[in-house]
Protein backbone atom coordinates (compact mmCIF):
# COMPACT_ATOMS: atom_id res chain seq x y z
CA UNK A 1 0.00 0.00 0.00
CA UNK A 2 2.75 2.44 0.93
CA UNK A 3 4.58 1.73 -2.32
CA UNK A 4 1.37 2.40 -4.25
CA UNK A 5 0.86 5.69 -2.40
CA UNK A 6 4.43 6.69 -3.23
CA UNK A 7 3.89 5.93 -6.92
CA UNK A 8 0.64 7.92 -6.86
CA UNK A 9 2.22 10.92 -5.13
CA UNK A 10 5.22 11.01 -7.47
CA UNK A 11 3.01 10.70 -10.56
CA UNK A 12 0.70 13.48 -9.35
CA UNK A 13 3.67 15.75 -8.65
CA UNK A 14 5.27 14.97 -12.01
CA UNK A 15 2.14 15.87 -13.99
CA UNK A 16 1.33 18.90 -11.84
CA UNK A 17 4.78 20.43 -12.32
CA UNK A 18 5.19 19.57 -16.00
CA UNK A 19 3.03 21.75 -18.25
CA UNK A 20 3.56 19.57 -21.30
CA UNK A 21 2.28 16.50 -19.45
CA UNK A 22 -0.57 18.37 -17.79
CA UNK A 23 -1.66 19.77 -21.17
CA UNK A 24 -2.39 16.19 -22.23
CA UNK A 25 -5.12 16.09 -19.59
CA UNK A 26 -6.50 19.63 -19.52
CA UNK A 27 -6.40 22.73 -21.70
CA UNK A 28 -8.10 26.12 -21.97
CA UNK A 29 -11.35 24.42 -23.03
CA UNK A 30 -11.37 22.06 -20.05
CA UNK A 31 -10.58 18.36 -19.85
CA UNK A 32 -9.22 16.66 -22.93
CA UNK A 33 -10.49 13.27 -24.06
CA UNK A 34 -7.48 11.68 -22.34
CA UNK A 35 -8.26 13.72 -19.24
CA UNK A 36 -11.77 12.29 -19.02
CA UNK A 37 -10.40 8.78 -19.57
CA UNK A 38 -7.89 9.25 -16.75
CA UNK A 39 -10.62 10.51 -14.42
CA UNK A 40 -12.79 7.41 -14.84
CA UNK A 41 -10.14 4.76 -15.59
CA UNK A 42 -9.29 4.05 -11.90
CA UNK A 43 -12.87 2.92 -11.27
CA UNK A 44 -12.61 0.52 -14.19
CA UNK A 45 -9.39 -0.99 -12.85
CA UNK A 46 -10.94 -1.55 -9.39
CA UNK A 47 -13.86 -3.36 -11.03
CA UNK A 48 -11.52 -5.49 -13.14
CA UNK A 49 -9.48 -6.51 -10.10
CA UNK A 50 -12.55 -7.22 -8.02
CA UNK A 51 -14.58 -9.13 -10.61
CA UNK A 52 -11.55 -10.94 -12.03
CA UNK A 53 -10.08 -11.97 -8.68
CA UNK A 54 -10.52 -15.73 -9.25
CA UNK A 55 -9.39 -15.66 -12.89
CA UNK A 56 -6.38 -13.36 -12.60
CA UNK A 57 -2.98 -14.45 -11.31
CA UNK A 58 -1.25 -12.71 -8.42
CA UNK A 59 1.21 -11.19 -10.89
CA UNK A 60 -1.62 -9.82 -13.02
CA UNK A 61 -3.38 -8.32 -9.98
CA UNK A 62 -0.11 -6.72 -8.87
CA UNK A 63 0.43 -5.24 -12.34
CA UNK A 64 -3.13 -3.87 -12.42
CA UNK A 65 -2.67 -2.33 -8.98
CA UNK A 66 0.56 -0.67 -10.12
CA UNK A 67 -1.09 0.77 -13.24
CA UNK A 68 -4.03 1.86 -11.10
CA UNK A 69 -1.65 3.75 -8.78
CA UNK A 70 -0.17 5.62 -11.74
CA UNK A 71 -3.60 6.49 -13.15
CA UNK A 72 -4.77 7.70 -9.75
CA UNK A 73 -1.67 9.89 -9.51
CA UNK A 74 -2.46 11.40 -12.92
CA UNK A 75 -6.03 12.16 -11.87
CA UNK A 76 -4.92 13.63 -8.52
CA UNK A 77 -2.56 16.02 -10.31
CA UNK A 78 -5.58 18.32 -10.75
CA UNK A 79 -5.67 19.11 -7.03
CA UNK A 80 -2.39 21.02 -7.43
CA UNK A 81 -4.24 23.41 -9.75
CA UNK A 82 -6.90 24.06 -7.09
CA UNK A 83 -5.12 23.98 -3.73
CA UNK A 84 -1.85 25.42 -2.49
CA UNK A 85 1.09 23.06 -2.09
CA UNK A 86 1.40 23.83 1.62
CA UNK A 87 -2.22 22.93 2.39
CA UNK A 88 -1.93 19.72 0.35
CA UNK A 89 1.17 18.68 2.30
CA UNK A 90 -0.43 19.56 5.65
CA UNK A 91 -3.63 17.70 4.83
CA UNK A 92 -1.64 14.68 3.67
CA UNK A 93 0.22 14.60 6.99
CA UNK A 94 -3.02 14.89 8.98
CA UNK A 95 -4.65 12.14 6.89
CA UNK A 96 -1.60 9.92 7.43
CA UNK A 97 -1.79 10.49 11.20
CA UNK A 98 -5.51 9.72 11.38
CA UNK A 99 -5.07 6.68 9.15
CA UNK A 100 -2.21 5.37 11.28
CA UNK A 101 -4.11 5.79 14.56
CA UNK A 102 -7.21 4.03 13.24
CA UNK A 103 -5.14 1.25 11.66
CA UNK A 104 -3.45 0.56 15.00
CA UNK A 105 -6.81 0.70 16.77
CA UNK A 106 -8.34 -1.75 14.30
CA UNK A 107 -5.40 -4.14 14.61
CA UNK A 108 -5.14 -4.14 18.38
CA UNK A 109 -8.77 -3.90 19.53
CA UNK A 110 -10.46 -7.08 20.75
CA UNK A 111 -13.90 -5.66 19.98
CA UNK A 112 -15.61 -7.14 16.94
CA UNK A 113 -16.04 -4.29 14.47
CA UNK A 114 -18.24 -6.20 12.03
CA UNK A 115 -21.47 -4.37 12.89
CA UNK A 116 -19.60 -1.07 13.04
CA UNK A 117 -18.08 -1.77 9.62
CA UNK A 118 -21.49 -2.58 8.17
CA UNK A 119 -22.76 0.81 9.33
CA UNK A 120 -19.73 2.51 7.80
CA UNK A 121 -20.31 0.66 4.52
CA UNK A 122 -23.94 1.83 4.45
CA UNK A 123 -22.61 5.33 5.06
CA UNK A 124 -20.32 4.90 2.05
CA UNK A 125 -23.30 3.95 -0.12
CA UNK A 126 -25.09 7.04 1.17
CA UNK A 127 -22.12 9.24 0.29
CA UNK A 128 -22.05 7.90 -3.27
CA UNK A 129 -25.79 8.54 -3.74
CA UNK A 130 -25.57 11.99 -2.13
CA UNK A 131 -22.58 12.91 -4.32
CA UNK A 132 -24.49 11.96 -7.47
CA UNK A 133 -27.47 14.06 -6.34
CA UNK A 134 -25.25 17.02 -5.49
CA UNK A 135 -23.59 16.76 -8.89
CA UNK A 136 -26.84 18.18 -10.25
CA UNK A 137 -27.76 20.39 -7.27
CA UNK A 138 -24.27 21.91 -6.97
CA UNK A 139 -24.93 22.92 -3.36
CA UNK A 140 -21.82 24.04 -1.45
CA UNK A 141 -23.53 23.41 1.91
CA UNK A 142 -24.56 19.90 0.88
CA UNK A 143 -21.00 19.28 -0.32
CA UNK A 144 -19.69 20.37 3.08
CA UNK A 145 -22.00 17.89 4.82
CA UNK A 146 -20.97 15.10 2.45
CA UNK A 147 -17.30 15.85 3.09
CA UNK A 148 -17.79 15.79 6.87
CA UNK A 149 -19.59 12.45 6.73
CA UNK A 150 -16.93 11.17 4.30
CA UNK A 151 -14.15 11.86 6.81
CA UNK A 152 -16.05 9.98 9.51
CA UNK A 153 -16.90 7.05 7.23
CA UNK A 154 -13.39 6.47 5.87
CA UNK A 155 -11.84 6.93 9.29
CA UNK A 156 -14.12 4.16 10.57
CA UNK A 157 -13.61 1.98 7.51
CA UNK A 158 -9.85 2.07 8.07
CA UNK A 159 -10.18 0.40 11.48
CA UNK A 160 -12.70 -2.15 10.18
CA UNK A 161 -10.67 -3.04 7.09
CA UNK A 162 -7.48 -3.52 9.12
CA UNK A 163 -9.26 -5.84 11.56
CA UNK A 164 -10.87 -7.73 8.68
CA UNK A 165 -7.52 -8.17 6.93
CA UNK A 166 -5.91 -9.29 10.19
CA UNK A 167 -8.51 -12.05 10.57
CA UNK A 168 -8.17 -13.08 6.95
CA UNK A 169 -4.40 -13.28 7.39
CA UNK A 170 -4.74 -15.50 10.44
CA UNK A 171 -6.77 -18.02 8.46
CA UNK A 172 -4.78 -18.19 5.23
CA UNK A 173 -1.90 -20.32 4.02
CA UNK A 174 1.10 -18.13 3.28
CA UNK A 175 2.67 -18.60 -0.12
CA UNK A 176 -0.59 -19.78 -1.67
CA UNK A 177 -1.66 -17.99 -4.88
CA UNK A 178 -5.01 -16.89 -3.48
CA UNK A 179 -3.30 -15.60 -0.33
CA UNK A 180 -1.03 -13.38 -2.43
CA UNK A 181 -4.03 -11.99 -4.31
CA UNK A 182 -5.92 -11.39 -1.07
CA UNK A 183 -2.95 -9.46 0.31
CA UNK A 184 -2.88 -7.28 -2.80
CA UNK A 185 -6.63 -6.65 -2.67
CA UNK A 186 -6.29 -5.85 1.04
CA UNK A 187 -3.60 -3.30 0.22
CA UNK A 188 -5.94 -1.84 -2.42
CA UNK A 189 -8.73 -1.50 0.15
CA UNK A 190 -6.51 0.38 2.59
CA UNK A 191 -5.11 2.47 -0.26
CA UNK A 192 -8.64 3.57 -1.19
CA UNK A 193 -9.45 4.31 2.46
CA UNK A 194 -6.46 6.63 2.71
CA UNK A 195 -6.97 8.37 -0.64
CA UNK A 196 -10.63 9.11 0.10
CA UNK A 197 -9.88 10.24 3.65
CA UNK A 198 -7.23 12.61 2.27
CA UNK A 199 -9.54 14.03 -0.42
CA UNK A 200 -12.43 14.64 1.97
CA UNK A 201 -10.10 16.31 4.48
CA UNK A 202 -8.67 18.47 1.70
CA UNK A 203 -12.12 19.97 1.14
CA UNK A 204 -11.99 21.25 4.74
CA UNK A 205 -8.35 22.11 5.18
CA UNK A 206 -7.19 22.96 1.66
CA UNK A 207 -6.46 26.59 0.81
CA UNK A 208 -7.69 27.22 -2.71
CA UNK A 209 -5.53 29.26 -5.05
Amino acid sequence: MFLALTVTALTAWLFATNESLLSLLINSNGFTILGYIILFAPLGFVLIMGLGFHRLSATAVTLLFTIYSVLMGMSLSFIFLIYSLGSIATTFAIAAGMFGIMAIAGYTTKTDLTKFGSIMFMGLIGIIIASIVNFFLKSSQFDYIISFIGVLVFTGLTAWDVQKLKRIGEGTIYGHENTKKMMIMGALTLYLDFINLFLFLLRFLGNKK
